[in-house]
């Protein structure tokens, strides 16, 4: 049954159209994501959904008597109000109940009361029952443990509480407010691991329909069903979440672009006839040629052009020669701040080349840790060292080394001196910063647009070691795919700082927990590291009675082994990716080897020949790697 629909939805500003025909239709049950780049429109056509704006063309239709929940909608009212307080005013009118049953039962307890007053109480409780009182203040206090609050915080004053938190809280009372159809425009922001899966079990759990605007392409994974794509002013859906979304749209776009050459081709041919029959300058020729014409006419009005992708950053990082193989060592590195241990006994050991992502709940001091190891902050206690010829470079998640009154050419330029004017420019075209917008002032940016300045700076500057503090915030799907890539290839070591678990599975070597008690260190990525609390969980109560049986020789002998189970679990997945990779590349090659035209060229089809008979080799080698990797892993289990 669908409970949401929208028809031929078009709006524009300042004279351009934003989006235009823009139809879909949800059903009860359904689970979208909302994709497309930043500025595309897709917060806007929520607010038209919701009626904060009203279309130019078209109109959106819900079934009667359906509640659609934005978390606009439940803003924060007065912040004085403990934390607590103000989630649980989304249940006011449970609240009211318990005030007037409370009366009721005074007035019949001073014996005040007919048959009326007791009629009313009853009715009123079972209400009251019905609606979920009897439970609604447990649901608060989860919904708030389960989004990061600590249950201290529950009584702190809304005006005590940072941004994003005031932001979690907001999301709360959206989750808890018994909407039928929620719309949420990038929830996942300010959350951390624990509290993405906590929001993605609710929404497994939640029975209503749902679309999310969200540029976390993990959690879209997990979280959706189809996805509704915003490219160009047109909305396109997909049967699928964030993943096949990707598969299909690659196919489509192919199968399109196969079409309108076979169109283009088979017009040239006909022209080719029709400009024949014309030399012949009889009159049946010009017959034949005028027929033709008309079927070329036809053609022509069936040709249609493959859309240009939107414009996405595109660079590489490039690094300085050297460095010494032990990039940097930390010992039991420790901070407080006002009496409170924010992190203890941390210990980080880095390898040339590595890619090292930290991870911790939010507040645990990842950032601090990396604004230590830069030397901006001074440890407590522990020691660290930075290997010979190591140059590091610095991403700051809230880029508060950008001067806002800068010029964004300027901002760049001043830290790059020895640049011209074009090769400035030309940097900051790439980052998709063209024509006046390089006049645009820093503190004027948007923070995906800051972003772009502070990666732009941070790739010009060539360090061997780079520390990203969260460098996916505020960056949209495409430009986070573009900026992995570019990672990918960089020849240095990476420490990076993030919560984005789509990223953390493409980059990293090795994770670094960090907790108030210490570090613990995980080969492979957030799969990796899934696995490996899995494991902690299962053991957790069987630890120490097997510690006492089998003797600490035993236990650590068993630890070693599942360590190294994981880490073989770990290398067979990635190996799995890159041979997909590779028999897709071969593939491909293949498919463009039988093409007409490279088939005629022998250059190159003996160049994709070679390319070919190159990524085979590969292939077997990856192959090679894999099948020893399983038989390790049968081994041991």
């Amino acid at each position: 049954m669908i409970v949401l629909s929208a028809s031929d939805i078009g709006i524009s500003f300042g004279g351009e159209t934003l989006f235009d025909g823009v139809s879909f239709a949800l059903d009860e049950k359904g689970r979208a994501g909302l994709v497309g780049v930043n500025g595309c429109g897709k917060t806007t056509l929520f607010n038209i959904i919701t009626g904060r704006l009203e279309a130019e063309s078209g109109g959106v239709s819900k079934q009667s008597g359906l509640k659609i929940g934005c978390m606009e909608q439940f803003v924060i009212r007065d912040d004085s109000v403990t934390l607590y307080d103000e989630v649980l005013e989304i249940f006011r009118p449970l609240m009211d109940m318990e005030t007037e049953l409370s009366e009721l039962s005074l007035r019949i307890d001073s014996g005040g009361h007919d048959e009326g007053t007791l009629a009313r109480q009853m009715y009123l409780r079972e209400r009251y029952e019905a609606a979920g009182g009897l439970y609604y203040r447990s649901r608060t206090g989860s919904a708030l443990t389960g989004l990061g609050f600590d249950k201290e915080q529950f009584d702190k004053p809304v005006r005590a509480l940072s941004g994003g938190q005031k932001s979690k809280a907001q999301l709360a009372k959206l989750l808890l407010s018994e909407s039928d159809i929620l719309l949420l425009d990038e929830p996942t922001n300010h959350l951390d691991i624990a509290a993405c899966e906590w929001l993605e079990k609710f929404l497994s759990e939640f029975g209503g329909a749902y679309i999310i605007i969200s540029h976390d392409r993990y959690f879209l994974d997990k979280v959706t069903q189809t996805t509704y794509e915003l490219e160009n002013g047109r909305l396109t859906e997909y049967k699928g979440d964030y993943t096949r979304y990707l598969e299909l749209k690659e196919e489509a776009r192919k199968a399109q672009q196969r079409v309108y050459e076979q169109t283009e081709k088979e017009i040239r041919r006909i022209e080719g006839i029709i400009a024949q029959q014309k030399s012949f300058g009889r009159e049946r020729n010009f017959i034949t040629a005028e027929s033709k014409q008309k079927q070329v006419d036809r053609l022509k009005a069936t040709l249609n052009k493959p859309s240009d992708l939107p414009d996405s950053i595109s660079f590489s990082f490039k690094c300085r020669e050297g460095g010494a193989n032990d990039v940097l060592t930390a010992k039991n590195l420790s901070k407080s701040f006002d009496g409170e241990t924010v992190f203890s006994e941390v210990n980080l050991d880095i390898k040339k080349g590595t890619s090292t992502v930290i991870m911790g709940e939010n507040g645990c001091g990842k950032t601090t840790l990396l604004k230590i190891l830069t030397g901006r902050c001074i440890q407590d206690s522990g020691k660290y060292k930075i290997g010979n010829n190591i140059q590091i470079g610095y991403y700051d998640q809230a880029q508060s080394e950008l001067n806002p009154a800068k010029t964004v050419i300027d901002e760049v330029w001043d830290s790059y001196p020895h640049m011209t004017e074009t090769e400035v420019r030309t940097a900051l075209a790439r980052f998709l910063f063209k024509g006046d917008e390089v006049y645009k002032t820093v503190g004027n940016l948007s923070g995906g647009e800051k972003a772009r300045v502070a990666l732009l700076k941070l790739m010009l500057g060539k360090a061997n070691l780079l520390l990203l503090d969260e460098p996916t915030n505020h960056l949209d799907i495409n430009s986070r795919e573009a900026l992995e890539n570019a990672l990918l290839g960089y020849g240095g070591t990476l420490i990076i700082v993030s919560h984005d678990r789509y990223l953390i599975n493409k980059l990293a070597d090795n994770i670094v927990c960090i907790e108030k008690s210490g570090s613990v260190g995980i080969v492979g990525g957030y799969d990796e590291y899934l696995a490996y609390k899995e494991s902690m969980n299962a053991h957790e109560e069987a630890l120490p009675s097997e510690k006492k049986k089998s003797g600490g020789d035993e236990y650590k002998e068993r630890k070693e082994r599942e360590s190294r189970l994981r880490r073989l679990k770990g290398e067979a997945s990635r190996l799995e990716a890159r041979i997909s990779e590779t028999e897709q590349r071969i593939a491909g090659l293949s498919e463009r080897l039988c093409s007409p035209d490279i088939a005629s060229d022998y250059e190159k089809a003996a160049e994709i020949s070679l390319e070919i008979d190159r990524l085979k080799g590969e292939e077997e080698e990856l192959t090679a790697k894999w099948l020893q990797a399983c038989e390790e892993i049968e081994m041991i289990t």
